[in-house]
Formats: C-alpha cells, sequence, structure tokens
C-alpha cells in the first residue's frame, strides 16, 4: 500500500483553485498559499496564529499537478 502524506493539494481546476483534502476528506479550495494555510490551520494540521505554515514539507503535504507556486 502506498502511503501519502494526510494532507494533498490537488491540480488547479480551470480558475486556478486547488482542492484541498485532509486524511481523503475536502476540507476547501484554495486559490493562494495563503488559503492553503488557513485551511491547514483550520483543520487543525499546523499551529495557529501567526506561526510560518511550512508548505513545502513533503511529509505533510503533497503537491498534485504542481508545486506550492502553480495556480492555473
Amino acid at each position: 500500500m502506498i502511503e501519502h502524506p494526510p494532507v494533498i493539494v490537488h491540480p488547479p481546476s480551470a480558475n486556478g483553485a486547488r482542492r484541498v483534502t485532509v486524511r481523503g476528506q475536502i476540507v476547501g479550495l484554495a486559490h493562494g498559499r495563503g488559503e492553503v494555510a488557513a485551511l491547514l490551520r483550520a483543520a487543525g494540521m499546523v499551529p495557529g496564529g501567526d506561526e510560518i505554515v511550512e508548505l513545502d514539507r513533503p511529509e505533510l503535504i503533497e503537491w498534485r499537478g504542481g508545486d506550492l507556486d502553480t495556480w492555473g
């Protein structure tokens, strides 16, 4: 069985939004890094407040269809 990180950021849609799932559940659509970080905070995956969310951690996030700079 292939292990995936708990967070998947799916390929961009035609409008540039990327679906974000946590452990197989859709937590929202993101249009940029800040929105991914906010969704992860809301899902309890990273510290809250003003702490920096490290979006380039492969053990936490799998970016499909492009990296964290790919938005449409």
